[in-house]
């Protein structure tokens, strides 16, 4: 599976992602994406396990999760609602700046590259960790959700305290996945930032506080805050 160079993982995540490439499901999704790229489709992103490559496991103090990766050439580079720098910020983007500007004071970055959360503990991941060229969810069920559904049982049953940033219905339907876990971490949920269903009830996403919340949380917990302005 093109990208899937295991020894770029950061520390921590290595034995999960092995198992489940050995797994039946692994392996039928890695045959999968080599057979759609040696068919001629474009893949992206090229490094679908970026968010893994960034983010150690113990030091995951955010989980943002996302549906899967932006479909236009040069967009995705492996962190849910990020963008390459130099790619024009896209409008979920544009509103998650938004709302950080009204939240907490933060100029709008002229950059949608993301790295600078990973790097802080802001794990960005995607259910679905792959896409072709103009097919948004070409690659969903396909096996991507039964490994970042792993992943987030895995972050739930660890012991230090997290925030999950659940913005849409397709991030919500792993609500269950951390509930289980019964560990005390602080679940934020609120509506997707897409143009679409920002303003719209139950939880609009214009509003919501929830980057100021998480850093409240963080720090009543003693795992120190995110500067979401950098």
């Amino acid at each position: 599976m093109r990208g899937a160079d295991l020894g770029r993982l950061a520390p921590g995540w290595r034995p999960q992602v092995e198992a489940f490439l050995q797994s039946p499901t692994g392996a039928a999704l890695a045959a999968f994406i080599d057979a759609r790229i040696a068919a001629g489709a474009a893949v992206y992103p090229p490094t679908p396990l970026q968010a893994l490559e960034l983010t150690p496991f113990h030091a995951v103090r955010v989980v943002l999760l996302g549906q899967d990766p932006y479909h236009g050439a040069g967009q995705a580079h492996g962190l849910a609602f990020s963008v390459n720098a130099g790619v024009r910020i896209p409008p979920s983007l544009r509103n998650m700046f938004s709302e950080l500007q009204r939240d907490c004071g933060c100029a709008p970055p002229a950059s949608g590259d993301l790295t600078r959360w990973a790097q802080q503990g802001v794990l960005l991941l995607n259910a679905v960790l792959t896409v072709e060229d103009g097919q948004p969810g070409s690659h969903a069920r396909r096996g991507w959700e039964a490994f970042t559904d792993g992943l987030v049982q895995s972050l739930a049953a660890d012991p230090a305290p997290k925030v999950f940033l659940l913005w849409g219905a397709h991030a919500q339907a792993k609500c269950a996945l951390i509930e289980r876990a019964g560990a005390g971490h602080a679940v934020l949920q609120a509506n997707h930032p897409s143009p679409l269903s920002a303003r719209r009830p139950p939880v609009p996403f214009l509003g919501c506080g929830h980057f100021s919340r998480v850093n409240a949380f963080l720090a009543a917990h003693g795992r120190g805050q995110i500067d979401w302005c950098t």
